[in-house]
């Protein structure tokens, strides 16, 4: 038998003992976990510091090395969210709908777990505890298989968390982690029969990866090639800061910018106070040949895969444009499917961009650094889709459970 498989069958096995939980259960075991990561945070931190050092010998890039630091604050963030987490609805068990059919069977529609989630995931260590809580609150198993890059951060949250479980008189094999971080392990993991469905969470590598490689249900979550759109009516202060906010308060997450799209009519008012605002930064511009004649040779000339290419750094594409019409068309050509922005005080065209633009979050005059779980109420997330089917944008809890239909009758035959 396989290792995956080993995994699999306690998940299936612990899974089914998961759905049963009341919301109580879960909810105590939850508030153990949070007591057990705050009062382990030594031992989080000293496995973060090892996972850091190994990054920086490798010479990863400094904005990846900002999505694999944990710290204080980003522990008690976590910590936090836990809380908040256990203060949410339990969808469980929740009626959906129901009706009375003409020959008196009662047809109830509720919400259950899925089962068995894996997911696959890069150098983000806050996604460990994020993944477990939310699938422990809607009573499902995981199996988590982390990046090398985090393997020590992943591997201590994962031990605090299964202590917690015992703790809590509860199946420690709700989470489980994949110890071996090989290809041929992930790869293993994406066929794995008992997992009932499996969630990438990374770069475009990673997604084209697993779509192309699983035999099991996949939600595939966030390449974020995001756009900023300012129109010709935008209030200038408010798009420098949106634009701002968007591409440097953390670049390296997916949900930040890295399309610049200005209305002809406007551009040269806002093009170089926005240049002046992401220099604070360092920020790398590619533009087209406007773009260049407005802001001068510091611009590098976009190409085609500029406008396509998700940088996760300290780099914006820009391109300048003659109506929302073309800067629609660009978004359509170009995006991922995530988040998408208009800065604009024309109601008719926030309208139009709002309706028009097919991407799983769209914002009228607010920084795309929103598509969170967190920030949408949620708890946490255990991804942000761009798929259509099923889950769309920040998955929370209810993107975590399925429904079943329970039918009623009094010895009705057909």
């Amino acid at each position: 038998m396989s290792y995956t498989d080993e995994l699999g069958i306690k998940a299936t096995k612990a899974a089914r003992a998961g759905a049963k939980l009341t919301t109580g259960k879960k909810n105590d075991a939850l508030a153990g976990i949070a007591k057990a990561i705050d009062s382990r945070r030594s031992e989080i931190l000293s496995a973060n510091a090892a996972d850091i050092a190994e990054a920086e010998k490798n010479s990863m890039r400094a904005s990846l090395i900002d999505r694999l630091r944990l710290d204080d604050s980003r522990i008690d963030g976590i910590v936090s969210s836990i809380y908040e987490l256990i203060k949410l609805e339990d969808p469980v068990g929740r009626v959906d709908s129901g009706s009375v059919r003409p020959n008196g069977l009662r047809i109830t529609k509720v919400r259950v777990p899925i089962g068995v989630v894996a997911m696959i995931y890069e150098a983000r260590p806050n996604v460990t505890p994020d993944a477990a809580t939310l699938s422990l609150k809607t009573g499902n198993a995981c199996i988590l298989r982390g990046g090398k890059e985090a393997y020590n951060s992943n591997k201590v949250f994962c031990d605090i968390m299964r202590d917690a479980l015992d703790e809590a008189g509860l199946d420690r094999d709700l989470i489980q982690f994949v110890d071996d971080t090989s290809r041929e392990t992930s790869t293993a993991l994406m066929k794995c029969p008992y997992v009932d469905v499996l969630i990438p969470r990374g770069g475009a590598g990673l997604i084209k990866a697993v779509v192309q490689n699983a035999t099991v249900p996949v939600i595939e979550t966030g390449t974020g090639n995001c756009h900023i759109y300012i129109d010709e009516s935008a209030d200038v202060d408010m798009a420098v800061n949106l634009t701002d906010n968007g591409k440097t308060q953390r670049p390296s997450v997916c949900n930040a910018l890295e399309t610049l799209l200005v209305h002809e009519a406007i551009a040269e008012k806002v093009l170089p106070l926005i240049k002046a605002r992401l220099d604070e930064h360092s920020v790398e511009l590619r533009g087209c040949e406007r773009t260049r004649a407005i802001l001068g040779d510091c611009v590098i000339p976009a190409t085609v895969e500029d406008y396509a290419t998700e940088f996760g750094d300290y780099i914006m594409a820009v391109r300048v444009v003659k109506s929302l019409d073309e800067a629609m068309d660009h978004i359509a050509r170009y995006s991922t499917g995530h988040s998408e922005c208009i800065v604009t005080n024309d109601l008719v065209n926030a309208s139009r961009f709002k309706n028009e633009v097919d991407s799983a979050c769209v914002y009228v005059n607010a920084s795309t650094r929103f598509t969170d779980g967190g920030c949408f109420g949620f708890g946490a997330e255990i991804g942000i889709s761009t798929q259509k089917l099923h889950a769309r944008g920040p998955m929370g809890l209810y993107e975590l459970t399925s429904n079943k239909y329970t039918i009623e009758g009094s010895g009705q035959v057909r």
